[in-house]
């Protein structure tokens, strides 16, 4: 679900023309409203022209897929100002923000976050914090990567089997084994053991492997 609302017109001008002033909020499910966040931005002291709000929106969906978000890119003007309460409604992640924020910086539209001050994200500080946030990003993707293989090289020295749990024991993928080379069919054995076409034929491949 998505809203969009109009309120009165703010008094901002850009080469001669009167200049809005869009808010825009995201949640997640339904279940939730993003009226707090708009609440949020007139709370800060912030006139709000036009507000528009993906509801039931996941984070990890890229700025540019959410619906709401690309019709209030359609509608604000160059030099127009947008503000949101939080970083993470430009995008699903440092990446996509930044570029949100490059593609808006080259309509001269100013971007407001909330959460980080009153910084305009399209001028020079905003885009050297915005680089920044990208690089500590990027850093912790790594570290992740990094954790992740160190733990799974632990589990695999210390014997653990990893992935999903087989649905067969050992017994059955050497009774399944020795049914197949007595002539039966990959069905067969699959009803016979309630698995599917796919488990059995790789217990088949892994069984030509050894």
């Amino acid at each position: 679900m998505t809203q969009c609302c109009i309120l009165t017109p703010s008094s901002n001008t850009f080469r001669g023309m009167v200049m809005s002033v869009f808010g825009y909020g995201r949640v997640s499910t339904l279940l939730q409203t993003a009226e707090n966040q708009r609440f949020e931005l007139l709370n800060a002291g912030y006139k709000i022209d036009y507000w528009f709000a993906d509801e039931g929106i996941s984070g990890k969906v890229c700025a540019k897929q959410r619906p709401k978000f690309v019709e209030l890119l359609t509608k604000i003007r160059d030099g127009e100002t947008l503000i949101v309460s939080k970083l993470d409604r430009l995008g699903r992640d440092a990446i996509d923000v930044l570029q949100t924020v490059q593609y808006l910086a080259k309509r001269k539209i100013e971007v407001i976050v909330l959460q980080l001050g009153k910084t305009d994200l399209s001028s020079a500080a905003g885009k050297l914090l915005l680089t920044m946030l990208v690089a500590v990003a990027e850093m912790e993707r790594d570290l992740l990567i990094e954790r992740t293989q160190a733990g799974l090289a632990r589990a695999k020295s210390e014997g653990k089997i990893l992935g999903r749990p087989s649905k067969t024991t050992e017994a059955q993928r050497n009774e399944i084994i020795n049914l197949l080379k007595s002539g039966e069919s990959v069905s067969a054995v699959a009803r016979q053991y309630r698995v599917s076409r796919a488990n059995i034929i790789g217990i088949r491949n892994a069984a030509i492997q050894i």
